[in-house]
């Protein structure tokens, strides 16, 4: 794989140090005429030698040494750059959520398969070998499942200046910002990726200008409920699935997937860690895997669970009065 990557934020400048040991080639990251000295600094340290450097991600899309792109931008510039990047033949690795609505994401997808290119979601819960574990050992041995809660809630430091009145974009309507649309999509992609679609939902958030905060999705199901907590305004995080037989306890957050522990009613405790060193690691080797086969239908089968997510985030938050431009 030849990444091109679009973005100099965080997660680039988490993702990036691994990348080569997973095989990954930088050829070229495209940042803004702002950020040309960090651009350039990132290509130097993780770029192979003569990576390519460009302000513009357009300009990117023309350079023959780049096959696939990781959309690593704000939420409400990933559908602009990924269609920029279909329409040059190119594969693309696209940061949650893979658009701010799920009329935009559907149109994604299809345009996807128009091209013939991969395209994946950067959501690393269900590429992490605990929530395979989870979903294929462990829950059949709890019973009837009943309740399920997974709350991801952490602190924003960008609340800080939220409350302060300076919207940044992790609270901006305008750039498709709030909880739900950042850590509430690992949440439910965790309950969504286990249970499948809900007969309801719905969302009710801590709404502060505009923007939700923080939140609870209840998702009915038949014969069970299940709870998706997302908070960016105060900080706790656990998931719990309790079935008529035991209950599965992981203590770290939806997207981490930490060690599970497997508790039985009638008495005895297991624990259980697959984890990967690096958390991206899952993902990117099962990026790689299915280039390798070749198995476009495997990609496009799993960005149904990312429409699904896409739906009921979108649904939700409406229903909760949290509107978007782009809606």
């Amino acid at each position: 794989m030849k990444l091109g990557i679009v973005g100099t934020g965080m997660i680039v400048q988490m993702v990036a140090p691994h990348l080569a040991d997973w095989g990954i080639e930088v050829t070229a990251i495209a940042g803004t005429p702002r950020s040309v000295e960090q651009t350039a600094e990132l290509a130097a340290k993780y770029g192979v030698e003569g990576c390519a450097t460009y302000d513009d991600f357009n300009a990117m899309m023309a350079d023959p040494h780049v096959d696939t792109v990781y959309v690593a931008v704000p939420n409400f510039l990933h559908a602009a750059v990924s269609r920029a990047a279909f329409a040059a033949g190119k594969n693309v690795i696209c940061e949650k959520p893979l658009a701010s609505n799920v009329t935009e994401a559907a149109a994604l997808v299809r345009e996807a398969r128009g091209a013939g290119v991969f395209f994946w979601e950067a959501v690393v819960t269900t590429r992490q070998p605990n929530f395979q574990m989870i979903r294929d050992e462990l829950l059949p041995r709890i019973g009837d499942i009943k309740i399920a809660t997974v709350n991801y809630s952490q602190y924003s430091s960008r609340y800080d200046a939220f409350r302060a009145g300076e919207v940044l974009p992790a609270f901006d309507p305008a750039k498709a910002g709030g909880a739900i649309m950042d850590i509430g999509l690992y949440a439910l992609t965790f309950a969504l990726g286990l249970f499948g679609e809900p007969q309801s939902f719905s969302y009710h958030a801590n709404i502060e200008r505009g923007i939700d905060t923080s939140g609870v999705v209840t998702l009915d199901y038949d014969g069970f409920e299940a709870v998706a907590v997302c908070s960016k305004d105060s900080a706790f995080t656990q998931t719990v699935i309790q079935g008529t037989d035991g209950c599965i306890i992981m203590p770290s957050a939806p997207n981490l997937c930490g060690p599970v522990t497997l508790r039985m009613n009638g008495g005895g405790e297991e624990t259980f860690d697959r984890s990967y060193p690096v958390m991206w690691e899952g993902e990117f080797r099962h990026f790689l895997e299915q280039v390798d086969k070749k198995d476009l239908e495997g990609c496009y089968a799993e960005l149904e669970t990312s429409l699904l997510v896409s739906r009921v985030q979108t649904e939700a938050r409406i229903g909760a009065g949290v509107h978007f431009p782009t809606d």
